[in-house]
């Protein structure tokens, strides 16, 4: 049940366990966050014949930071290991288009999952606890279905259904706090530095490469806030709600960053974060930009 960490309810990624799916599936245009172009179905350059990356200890350094803030939320091993029972597409290449499919279906059930998760952590959401574990219940279930289900779900249709009670949640735990409303705003390169942004929403909005030093970001709702570049030094996101790991893989912090207790430090950030970098607006499919994200809002 979704009381459980989400490395037990497999909303981490184990690429172990995945046939590569973030390097085949997906694509990519070629930016800041990515080094070449890539064509979705098409293996990344990098990829081995072990489905591990060539470049995986330098992919910064090489060109693609994007594929180090990407994340799955498990739905890889899912789709490898439980979706196609261990068949990989190179082994079993007549199931390469259809797993290509799924994947980026899976990805965004899996995400829900750990929204969803989240939100019955929340004491103040206590009242839409029944609704949210079956919400819970149900996506856990479509992301059991078989591969032709999938990858026909409308799933469009159904992050909308969660995202109503998602929405209600953050009404709940940011109630009578009258935080700002920046819901899918233009904050790109926005200097924020200390700014008051308490219990604002934030959903949605696009904060790339600005300037949070020292912002107060306690209770703020951030699901699908773009991050990409942001600069986090000296703030406080404790409390906040809807924040993933991607999102702060994306950005820049420092020692000084204080983040929920569910997420880690990203190892790159360092005592003094450097300037914002450049970055696109439109990266992988399903990463902190903004495609795949308006279903959320």
């Amino acid at each position: 049940m979704p009381e459980r960490t989400p490395r037990e309810l497999g909303l981490l990624a184990d690429c172990e366990s995945c046939f590569g799916l973030c390097c085949v599936a997906l694509p990519f245009a070629a930016s800041a966050d990515f080094a070449v172009a890539k064509d979705a179905g098409r293996p990344c350059v990098n990829l081995r014949d072990d489905f591990r990356c060539g470049i995986h200890a330098q992919l910064r350094e090489r060109g693609f930071p994007g594929c180090t803030v990407f994340d799955c939320f498990g739905a890889g091993q899912k789709v490898s290991q439980v979706t196609f029972e261990g068949r990989d597409w190179r082994a079993a290449p007549e199931t390469s288009g259809q797993m290509f499919a799924v994947f980026p279906v899976m990805r965004q059930l899996h995400e829900l999952l750990w929204y969803l998760a989240e939100a019955l952590t929340l004491d103040a959401a206590a009242e839409l606890a029944p609704e949210l574990r079956a919400a819970y219940e149900e996506t856990e279930r479509l992301t059991r279905e078989s591969p032709g289900v999938l990858e026909r779900l409308d799933v469009a249709a159904h992050r909308g259904q969660v995202n109503t009670l998602l929405l209600r949640t953050s009404e709940l735990v940011r109630a009578g706090r009258r935080g700002r409303e920046h819901r899918g705003a233009d904050l790109i390169g926005a200097n924020l530095k200390g700014a008051d942004l308490r219990a604002a929403n934030l959903r949605g909005a696009y904060l790339i490469g600005a300037n949070l030093r020292g912002a107060d970001l306690r209770l703020a709702d951030l699901i699908g806030a773009d991050l990409r570049g942001a600069d986090l030094s000296g703030a406080d996101l404790t409390g906040c709600v809807f924040l993933t790991q991607a999102q702060v893989n994306a950005a820049k912090g420092s020692p000084a960053t204080r983040l929920p207790a569910a997420l880690t430090r990203p190892a790159h950030w360092t005592a003094t974060a450097a300037g914002p970098e450049p970055s696109a607006r439109r990266g992988r499919a399903g990463s902190p930009g903004r495609q795949g994200r308006r279903g959320r809002r």
